[in-house]
């Protein structure tokens, strides 16, 4: 393994469901009492003095409980190490994090760090209410070593308002066990990947394990056909308005999911299924290809009893891309009492030592340079290593995650939209006009 691996990802972000860089989780307000005055009531709140601070760190349950386990053990360092400050976890389902973590930060009753997505439709919301914390200051006292695409993706109207997590990509896991069984080979271009589909569901296996009942998933799947239907510089043209979200490549690019719902490649009723059971398909080899993010490498790993490739969602003429980018952010709520114990959490993850842990125990890419030599990868989790260092070196193009780039009512109407799709109650040509619409209204 190279003994470095800089990561400069493109302007793209990502994903959810997100793996905290602390612990590999997303992270949202539970408890009350743990910030001050509400935003906007009167400035500042007033900081805490005394020589023993208790944070209140809000997690949400992560996928696998072992993950839990690892964040109190890393916690517990960062303790030892800050004598006078202890974090205190809360852990709550994660599916309900944005409108508690809005509820509860308006109300003044929010968590002193949390984490969030990142981009104008999540933190950006979330900045532009006034509810997270300025850490301009503490980025240039501290020089923490963030990549700068990373750091622009929680900087709004000048101000530099999280810290970024870890560096992510999505596209197709799939059974190379169930592939070589039926004489396939991995996908190369996106008729192949039909082809592959059809000779799955002619021997009784789910091709493609599709889950949409969050929501949230609809934005992925658009987002690794989409890249690798039109390239970065494609998708750069869509997000800064150069060119209409229902132009004929978006519409495809919908389409593809709709045609693979009616040839029976999905998931049976996919809009009804949750993330947490499309998995479960998978680890058990019911389903043979998993459209999702490289979060979820270690989960695979433990949880599946075959070897497994990794590979981007093929575009009509060729392999395609991954969509790639940031996670999550990690932020610092603006009435917290104890802005310096918080900052020194941040400080902390931000180290080379919480680095490296974060790759060896969780199969994080944190979005600074980390020294990975001597550690020891499996061939899947080195394989996505190596793909994002190709990002570094210049010789790998990777497209976006949409939604942490767009507004609230495009991500709405390609959530609903593509949840529709799946149902067969919307044509992708119908959700690519609401999505324009949309992004009209968003300002794009």
């Amino acid at each position: 393994m190279k003994p470095k691996f800089p990561i400069p990802a493109p302007a793209g972000a990502l994903r959810r469901r997100t793996l905290l860089s602390a612990a590999g989780l997303t992270t949202l307000a539970v408890a009350a009492g743990c910030t001050g005055p509400a935003p906007g009531t009167g400035g500042p709140a007033p900081q805490n003095t005394s020589a023993q601070q208790e944070l209140r760190y809000m997690v949400g349950q992560p996928e696998d409980p072992a993950d839990l386990e690892l964040t109190r053990q890393d916690l517990k360092k960062f303790e030892a190490a800050n004598p006078g400050i202890t974090v205190k976890l809360d852990v709550i389902p994660s599916d309900t994090v944005r409108t508690v973590l809005q509820t509860q930060l308006r109300s003044g009753q929010g968590p002193d760090v949390f984490g969030y997505d990142t981009g104008p439709g999540f933190a950006g919301a979330l900045a532009e209410a006034g509810l997270l914390y300025d850490l301009t200051a503490a980025f240039a006292d501290r020089k923490w070593p963030i990549y700068e695409f990373a750091k622009q993706r929680v900087t709004f109207e000048g101000k530099v308002v999280g810290v970024p997590s870890q560096i992510e990509q999505v596209g197709l896991f799939y059974n190379k066990d169930l592939f070589t069984k039926y004489g396939l080979a991995a996908p190369g271009s996106l008729a192949e990947l039909e082809a592959a589909a059809h000779t799955l569901a002619d021997n009784k296996i789910i091709p493609l394990a599709v889950s949409d009942k969050e929501g949230w998933q609809g934005g992925h799947l658009l987002s690794i056909t989409l890249s690798s239907q039109v390239g970065s510089a494609g998708m750069d043209a869509l997000l800064a308005g150069e060119r209409p979200w229902d132009s004929p490549e978006v519409v495809e690019s919908l389409a593809v999911w709709e045609r693979f719902g009616q040839d029976g490649l999905l998931t049976p009723s996919p809009a009804a299924v949750t993330y947490d059971n499309a998995n479960a398909l998978f680890y058990s080899g019911k389903a043979a290809i998993n459209p999702t993010g490289s979060w979820l490498a270690l989960d695979i790993e433990r949880n599946s009893k075959f070897e497994v490739g990794f590979i981007p969602f093929p575009a009509p003429s060729g392999p395609g891309i991954f969509s790639g980018g940031l996670g999550s952010g990690t932020f610092i709520s603006a009435g917290t009492t104890k802005a310096d114990a918080a900052i020194a959490l941040l400080d902390y993850l931000q180290t080379p030592e919480h680095g490296r842990w974060a790759v060896e125990n969780l199969q994080d890419i944190p979005a600074y340079p980390v020294d990975t030599a001597g550690i020891k990868a499996s061939p899947l989790f080195t394989q996505i290593l190596d793909d994002a260092a190709k990002i570094a070196e210049g010789s790998g193009d990777f497209g976006y995650n949409i939604d942490v780039l767009t507004g609230d009512q495009f991500n709405n109407a390609m959530w609903k939209g593509i949840q529709g799709i799946l149902s067969g109650q919307s044509t992708a040509a119908e959700v690519a006009g609401r999505m324009q619409a949309a992004a009209a209204k968003d300002g794009n």
